[in-house]
């Protein structure tokens, strides 16, 4: 794999970024009512989503280490993952969206962005690459009907 940080491990530090911008000033503060309401809708939101495509790994009873998709046992294509191919990206970049409203910085909401750049680029891309080597014209077609991201 290209990325050599675990992709929950990522999010944290992208997460901790948006919070030492905050905390240091390099950013600023915009004044926004419902700051909560940033966290619960967007982050508490990303998370169940995220959640809803671990647990479907778990009940195909395939890996859910983002790290070794070389050890996947069973395509996942029902459920939340007709919707997206990553929804546990997904839900962590929502988590992100929720976490810089909350911090209410414009600057910790533009890494976003950066994460879903970053992720794609070094976990997305290489995961993909093993998927196609190990389910070959079925990941394909998969791929050709359910996006990457929302």
């Amino acid at each position: 794999m290209a990325l050599k940080i675990p992709p929950l491990l990522l999010v944290l530090l992208f997460a901790l970024a948006g919070w030492l911008l905050t905390w240091f000033g390099l950013g600023w503060h915009w004044d926004m009512p419902l700051r909560l309401g940033w966290l619960i809708g967007w982050g508490l939101g990303g998370l169940l989503f995220a959640f809803a495509g671990v647990l479907s790994f778990r009940r195909g009873n395939t890996t859910v280490d983002p790290t070794r998709p070389d050890k996947a046992s069973k395509l996942i294509n029902g459920g939340i993952y007709q919707r997206t191919r990553n929804p546990m990206y997904v839900g962590f970049a929502s988590a992100l969206v929720g976490w810089g409203g909350y911090l209410t910085d414009p600057l910790a909401l533009l890494l976003v962005p950066v994460f879903i750049w970053y992720l794609t680029e070094f976990q997305i891309k290489p995961e993909e690459q093993a998927l196609t080597e190990l389910f070959g014209e079925e990941y394909q077609d998969y791929c050709h009907q359910v996006r990457r991201w929302l």
